[in-house]
Formats: structure tokens, sequence, C-alpha cells
């Protein structure tokens, strides 16, 4: 009797992903002769892509609450829970300065905006940003039904942080609760297995139409801004995350890189680092042996609040609206606009195209136009796929690191 090897799950996204760039850039070439593509297949294709998007939207604000409860519920020791809390901040935001400070580098390397040359009597004036004290009562919810509804996602992580301890101060009562919402949780990835198995066809429209809107004669004038965040991005993936791996996992990073690729293709596509939450919790659970525990709570916590791709490109795109505009930045203002990326990093929803709304508070603050984002709308696809790919890279790397400082034993 003749068995057949069943083919994964990456394989199919793979090919999904091959495919729709193949047929994307043959629809590009009969795109103006054959008004078929532009008003049917295109349309339809597009569909496809935001029904699936729309289906992993659908899982994040159960999935989030569910496990973050059920994550705090489990750890039990509250000591054991500000510990890890404290870890992850402190890996979080470190992980995001240096990410700002290579895309700045490559900023001033390469002078990517320079030769644009945009005829401007633009006068650069510092804006008034929101008071930090705003910025942190804002993440504290007012009524968490609301804040569901909105998929205001700190807010909810908030609530469910403390809801879950709750449940640990309410002994046997608490227990049930947080019973419950583990077999939430456990539903909600049954249900994300679901709706990963429509991967390889929502990853098939998406890059179908992105390869027909975006060819290749469109970023031309932009390859350098698109080579420098995706140069940044590699590099800060191998050593950064590379490092944090061999000090505190004592792995290798083929162990780390080979585990998460799954969720590296699902990033790029998506373009959502909530819509990427199911699988990353799945790889980091299944292929490194992280705890449900450790992983419950870091991993939804990354997905709002860890931006590294993020920050890097907006270091990158603040240099290059400085460029065309011929407008000097001076190393006190680049110093401004790490910190500054580094806590706008934090309020960017994991959701695609987030980005460009918090450059328009970099912009402000460095006192730069935001007439700039103009230059960039055209291609932030392309360079959402790359920044949202690190964004989630980042919670995978301290999501392994907080549970090996933590004792937990990860897989070879």
């Amino acid at each position: 009797m003749q068995t057949h090897k069943k083919i994964s799950l990456l394989w199919k996204n793979l090919a999904g992903f091959a495919l729709g760039l193949i047929f994307g850039f043959m629809l590009s070439f009969g795109e103006n002769e054959w008004p078929c593509i532009k008003n049917y297949i295109l349309p339809f294709l597009d569909l496809i892509g935001k029904i699936f998007l729309r289906l992993l939207t659908m899982l994040i604000v159960p999935l989030v609450f569910s496990s973050i409860t059920a994550g705090a519920a489990s750890v039990g020791d509250m000591k054991k829970l500000g510990r890890i809390g404290i870890k992850t901040l402190a890996f979080y935001l470190v992980t995001t300065a240096v990410a700002v400070i290579i895309g700045l580098f490559f900023g001033n390397a390469f002078s990517f905006g320079a030769n644009i040359n945009i005829d401007s009597n633009f006068q650069a004036l510092p804006q008034k940003m929101i008071p930090l004290s705003d910025v942190v009562l804002n993440i504290f919810p007012v009524n968490p039904f609301a804040s569901m509804v909105n998929a205001n996602m700190l807010q909810i992580i908030i609530f469910a942080l403390l809801f879950g301890t709750a449940c640990v101060m309410a002994g046997e009562q608490g227990k049930k609760i947080a019973y419950a919402c583990e077999c939430v949780a456990q539903v909600m990835y049954s249900f994300t297995k679901i709706v990963m198995s429509l991967a390889p066809y929502g990853i098939f429209a998406l890059i179908s139409v992105t390869a027909c809107n975006f060819g290749f004669l469109i970023i031309a004038p932009f390859i350098k801004v698109i080579s420098a965040v995706y140069l940044g991005c590699i590099i800060h993936a191998v050593l950064v995350y590379s490092v944090i791996v061999m000090i505190f996992c004592k792995r290798s990073p083929f162990w780390y890189f080979n585990g998460i690729k799954e969720t590296i293709i699902t990033a790029f596509v998506t373009r959502s680092s909530s819509g990427t939450l199911p699988v990353t919790l799945d790889n980091v659970r299944n292929n490194f042996g992280v705890s449900e525990g450790v992983s419950s709570f870091v991993l939804p916590l990354g997905a709002t609040i860890n931006m590294d791709g993020t920050a890097l490109y907006q270091g990158v795109c603040v240099l290059f609206t400085a460029q065309a505009f011929g407008i000097d930045l001076t190393f006190g203002t680049q110093l401004n606009i790490i910190l500054t990326a580094a806590l706008a990093s934090i309020g960017t929803a994991g959701i695609p195209g987030a980005g460009v709304i918090m450059l328009t508070m970099i912009l402000q603050s460095a006192g730069l136009p935001v007439e700039g984002i103009a230059l960039l709308a055209g291609i932030d696809v392309i360079l959402d796929a790359a920044r949202t790919c690190l964004n989630t890279m980042g919670d995978t790397a301290v999501c392994a690191a907080v549970a090996s400082s933590e004792g937990e034993k990860l897989s070879q």
C-alpha cells in the first residue's frame, strides 16, 4: 500500500507566495491591454486576500485576551510574573533602540534622499508632542469591553494581565475562571489552525495583487530606500537576535531561524504582527519548547509594543524625508528621533500600514514636513513586509530568551 507524505503548510505557503508573485507580474504586463484584469481578476484576488486578512484579524482579540489571562494565571507566583514582565520590557526597549540606530546609520551612510531635491520653503519647526502622562494614562482602559470592540491591544493586554492576576488571588473560584479562559484559548488555537489552512490561497491572492500594482518600474526610483530597509532588517535579525539566542538560550542561530520559518513567511505576506500571532505562538511552543505561561504573556505583549522593524523603518524614512527636502538634522535631533521612535513603536498597532501613521508623529517631533510621507506611500507596502517580519522575529527571540532565563529547557 502506497503512502503519501503530507505536504507541510510551510511549503504550501511558499508555493502560494512564488506562484502569486509570478502570476502578479504576468497580470501587470497585460493590465492595460486586457480590461478584464483590472475590472474582474484583480478585484476578485483583492477580495480573497482581504477575507483572509479579516479571518486572521477576527482571531486577535479573543486569542490575546484568553491566552494572556490564562498565561498570567498559570504563572501563579506574582513575583515570577513581575520578573518576567520586567525582563520582557527591558529586552523590547533595548532591541527597539538598536533598530532605530541601525536605521539612522543607513540613512546617513547612503543619503538616498539627497538626489530628489524637492523645492520647498518649509521651515523646520518642532511640533508639540503628546505629554508622556497622557500616553501612559491611555494604556489603562476605562471600559474594557469598549477596548475589545475597538481592538485597543495595549488596553486589552493590561486588563487581561490584571484579570489573570485577580484569578490567582481569588483562590478556587478564580481557578475556575482561569480554567475557562484556558479552554477558550485552546479553542482559539484550533480555530487558528482552520484559518491557517486557508493561508496558501490568501497568500497567493495578496502577493498577486501586490506584484501587479507595484512592478519593478514603480519601485526603481526608490530602490535605495527599499535596499536600506531590507538590509537593515537583515543585519538586525542576524546580529541582534542571533546574539540574544546564543547568549541567553545557548542555541545556534540556525536553530532559531529554522524554528520560525512559518512565522517569517506569514508576517511578510500579511504585513500584520497581530495577524501573525497565532502562527508565532504555535512556532515558539512546538519548535522552541517554550511553556504556555511564558509564550502567552510575552508574545501578545510583543505583537503590541515590540516593533523593531517599524522603528528601523522610521529611522530610515526620517532621514530620507530630511534629505529630500534639503534639511540637515543635527546629532541632537537624531538622538531625539531614537527616543521618540522607540516610544512611538510601543503605540504602533500590529496591522498593515500602521507604521505610516506613527511616522507622522516622528516627522512632526523632528520638525520635518509630514508631506514627506507622500514620497514613501507608493512603496510602503514593500517596506511594510520587511518591517513586520522583523517585528515578529523580535518577539520570538525575546520569548525564547525570557523562557531560558526562567529555567525552562528549550528544545534542541
